[in-house]
């Protein structure tokens, strides 16, 4: 039997998966920054920590997936705009900086529904974690890494550098760092560029703040995943997952401090997912390439052709490894919606099959490939998730479930315990460990996120008193033949004619 084998970004080589208490696995996966829409750069590792988490649980482990809420919207380090985006959003939108986060957190948590992505064990936010962050600077500046100005805490990087691997991960030599680091607000407080910040003093302008030992402020982005995954995982753990673009500033600091703090490597593994492209071009704003997932179901951007199904974009993702670039395209997505409807259609019709024995029909060289192609999906992932090939060898059984089907190839050419390993073996991988499910099934549960969503809005727009938008959305879904119901407590239903 092949063990799991997995590519740990930190000795960037593929190494047999152990975790340090047998059976019971630990992961970690930076989650989404909530202030503002999920787009599909957040579609990629998601769903491939998802494939991640299922495979892990399908082996037999029992895992705790720990996926953190970035709420509290600052962003002073290298590859971050040097504002507070959640306050910034909420002046724009005119709301509460929670309520904002709170809005875009629904809105993710729906989208991740749209993908069938699993919930995670424990969705803790950095807002909710203050209280822990403020500890481990305590821990660092006792340490003698971390030094305090003006009421700001940085991270003494050189002084690191000096005993530990700093740039392991990212493959970042300190003195690059220092020609690369932009010059931000605060710069001058440092004792060196390459510091970073633990706590940040805040003006008297900025929304988010919170009372500290070095005055009112708030975190640095770094600490608040250290936190995290150091209260719900412990000092070490097996797995910190996330797309290639938090190697360097974000996993690379986070190893610093959980260092420091825990006296100890943090992770075992680190596994990176690699970039998404659209049409042959990063993804940015100076592009106009930024596609909300909202967008891409409703097919409503210039890009996009027509609207894609979830299951088709989950699909996608997963015919391709999940280290390499995935280019998006509107040729590359609709070629993967017919491959996904035939696919699905093959499983359902080997589903609805019954196995009949006919003497002498058995063909051998059937009966010794199809067993020799279900076994090769655990070969397949074993050697570092690789969904793609998986999915190579469904194709290839396609044809031969067609044929049964037609009665071209008896259900007979193969034995009955190759028939039962045939259909077990599409329903356990397709549905339990890549997630996919019918596009009705999807619709369905698509409807209901979609009523969800309204009803939150009209909750919301009731509670300012604006009745003109809550009467709007009651009416127009009437005209639908959707009838919403105010129940007491301000609850609300609804229900199709």
């Amino acid at each position: 039997m092949s063990q799991l084998k997995v590519y740990n970004s930190l000795t960037r080589q593929k190494e047999i998966f152990k975790p340090i208490t047998s059976g019971h696995v630990g992961m970690y996966v930076c989650g989404p920054t909530v202030s503002g829409e999920s787009h599909l750069g957040h579609a990629r590792p998601y769903i491939t920590f998802d494939v991640v988490y299922r495979y892990l649980t399908y082996l037999g482990n029992k895992v705790r997936y720990v996926r953190n809420i970035t709420d509290a919207g600052h962003f002073e380090e290298e590859g971050r705009e040097a504002v507070d985006k959640i306050a910034t959003k909420a002046v724009l939108e005119k709301l509460e900086p929670m309520e904002l986060v709170q809005k875009y957190t629904n809105l993710f948590h729906w989208a991740m529904a749209q993908f069938n992505t699993i919930s995670p064990s424990i969705e803790p936010t950095a807002t909710g974690h203050i209280v822990e962050q403020v500890e481990m600077i305590k821990q660092i500046i006792e340490a003698g890494f971390g030094y305090e100005v003006n009421g700001s805490v940085y991270f003494d990087v050189k002084k690191y550098a000096a005993s530990h691997d700093y740039g392991k991960l990212s493959g970042r030599v300190i003195d690059d760092l220092l020609e690369t680091t932009r010059e931000l607000e605060g710069q001058e407080e440092k004792r060196d560029r390459a510091d970073f910040a633990l706590w940040k003093a805040a003006a008297p302008e900025h929304i988010m703040r919170w009372q500290s030992p070095w005055g009112v402020g708030y975190p640095g982005w770094h600490i608040e995943c250290s936190a995290m995954a150091t209260k719900y995982l412990g000092a070490q753990f097996d797995i910190h997952g996330g797309g290639m673009d938090l190697l360097f500033p974000h996993h690379e600091s986070e190893i610093a401090q959980s260092t420091i703090c825990n006296h100890t490597a943090p992770v075992r593994y680190w596994i990176h997912n690699n970039m998404i492209t659209i049409n042959g071009r990063k993804m940015g704003k100076s592009y106009n390439n930024v596609i909300k997932l909202t967008e891409l179901f409703s097919g409503n951007h210039p890009i996009l052709e027509k609207a894609y199904h979830p299951m088709t974009i989950r699909f996608f993702i997963l015919q391709t490894h999940y280290r390499s670039t995935l280019d998006f395209s509107n040729e590359a997505l609709q070629a993967s919606e017919k491959g996904l409807k035939r696919l699905w259609e093959a499983h359902e019709k080997l589903q609805a099959m019954h196995y009949e024995p006919q003497e002498g029909t058995t063909d051998p060289e059937l009966e010794s490939r199809i067993p020799k192609l279900v076994a090769e999906f655990n070969e397949f992932m074993d050697d570092d998730f690789s969904t793609a090939k998986v999915m190579a060898n469904m194709f290839e059984i396609v044809p031969v479930i067609n044929s049964m089907k037609d009665k071209t190839i008896p259900v007979s050419a193969i034995s009955k315990q190759t028939f039962e390993l045939l259909q077990g073996s599409f329903k356990t991988w397709l549905e339990d460990i890549f997630g996919l499910k019918s596009v009705s099934e999807a619709d369905n549960a698509r409807l209901q996120g979609v009523m969800q969503l309204l009803i939150d809005i009209r909750k919301e727009a009731k509670g300012k008193k604006d009745f003109v938008t809550s009467d709007k959305i009651r009416n127009q879904l009437a005209q639908l033949g959707i009838t919403l119901k105010d129940e007491k407590g301000g609850d609300m239903s609804w229900s199709v004619e």
